[in-house]
């Protein structure tokens, strides 16, 4: 294995890391822990538009919004360019929005940059499972 395979390797396994702590961060419906795995300039776009940091947090800060469970299932594809770094990976989840329960199985692309010697998501992009 060649130094570079090497490395890459290791950064792929490193934000596979990144992505399962952030999963068991929204499921801590902690805020101020989320938080810490996101850029300030995040936004996550879904099919009913973009939303940003500050409304995400709100939601989860206020208790409207609480994760029960958060999986990702099977293998992600993670490819690094530079500070940049793309993580895709099929993931189910439980959420509970207003006392309403939803289940997703979802198909989502992390845009991750590495600042400060940590990797932070910058957006997220959310897509149903078909």
């Amino acid at each position: 294995m060649s130094d570079e395979t090497g490395a890459r390797q290791a950064v792929e396994a490193e934000l596979e890391a990144v992505e399962d702590e952030w999963a068991r961060a929204i499921v801590s419906n902690d805020a101020a822990r989320i938080a810490g795995f996101m850029a300030d300039d995040w936004v996550m776009v879904s099919a009913s538009g973009v939303t940003t940091k500050e409304q995400f947090l709100s939601v989860v800060e206020s208790g409207a919004l609480t994760h029960s469970a958060m999986d990702r299932v099977g293998d992600s594809r993670v490819r690094a360019h530079g500070d940049t770094a793309l993580l895709t990976a099929r993931m189910t989840n439980t959420a509970h929005y207003e006392g309403r329960r939803f289940d997703a199985d979802e198909w989502v692309t992390d845009v991750f940059v590495h600042r400060g010697g940590r990797w932070l998501c910058v957006l997220s992009q959310i897509t149903p499972v078909a």
